[in-house]
Order: C-alpha cells, then sequence, then structure tokens
C-alpha cells in the first residue's frame, strides 16, 4: 500500500489554492467541480506523481470544531519535510507567508509553522543529520 492522498480542511479553496501553489511552492494537482462539490488538490513540483493534498472545504461543524481546537492548541494540520529550512524560511517569507514559529531546533530536527490563512498552522521540518 502506498499513501496517495491526505486531506486538511480550509476555509477557503481558493485562498487555500493561492497560499499552498503561490507562497509555499507546491503544484496544483486536480481541480473540479460537480454542482457545489469542489476537489482541489496539490502536490510537490518534485514529486507530481507522489502524495495529494487535498484542500477540502470546511463546510461541516466538526471539521471546523477540530481544526479550531488544533490551531488554538498550536497543532499543525499537515507537515512538510525539507533539506534547507532556512532558504525555504527565507522564500516563503519572502512570498508573503507569515510564521507563527521561525525555524527553531527542537530533538533531532529544526522545525517552523506557518498561518496559511485558511484556519491551519502548517509545519515545516528539516531531520538533523548525524
Amino acid at each position: 500500500m502506498k499513501i496517495k492522498l491526505t486531506s486538511i480542511h480550509v476555509d477557503d479553496q481558493d485562498k487555500a489554492l493561492a497560499f499552498y501553489t503561490g507562497v509555499l511552492g507546491l503544484a496544483k494537482k486536480a481541480d473540479f467541480s460537480n454542482g457545489p462539490f469542489r476537489w482541489l488538490t496539490v502536490a510537490s513540483p518534485d514529486e507530481p506523481e507522489g502524495t495529494e493534498l487535498q484542500l477540502a472545504l470546511n463546510n461541516q461543524p466538526a471539521a471546523k470544531a477540530y481544526q479550531q481546537a488544533m490551531f488554538e492548541q498550536s497543532q499543525p494540520a499537515v507537515m512538510f519535510f525539507t533539506d534547507d529550512i532556512k532558504a525555504d524560511h527565507q522564500r516563503i517569507t519572502a512570498n508573503g507567508g507569515t510564521f507563527a514559529m521561525a525555524p527553531t531546533e527542537v530533538t533531532g530536527s529544526t522545525i517552523a509553522k506557518l498561518n496559511d490563512g485558511c484556519g491551519n498552522l502548517i509545519q515545516i521540518t528539516q531531520l538533523a543529520r548525524w
């Protein structure tokens, strides 16, 4: 088995698409509608056939409550991994990203958290190389 897709809830799919492509640098993978439902995914441009992230509209009360609780507890909705967190921090900041936590060394890695503007914290992680 492979993990092909994971989802996060967003309060505005167009705003989320602009953030995940324009600020983070991911690529739009799928975008189609069926009535009021919109299927929207992004993927890494380095692995276009890799795992997709669905930007699911947060229009369900349970999902909204979960998303809000995670955000209030500073828990990331999704984590991305990088080989150069300092360069990514600079690039994302230059693209308009707002970090809730600058790159910080923790046990075994360096992490940073940023707000996606759609109700989620995103964590970027660079694993320590021993």
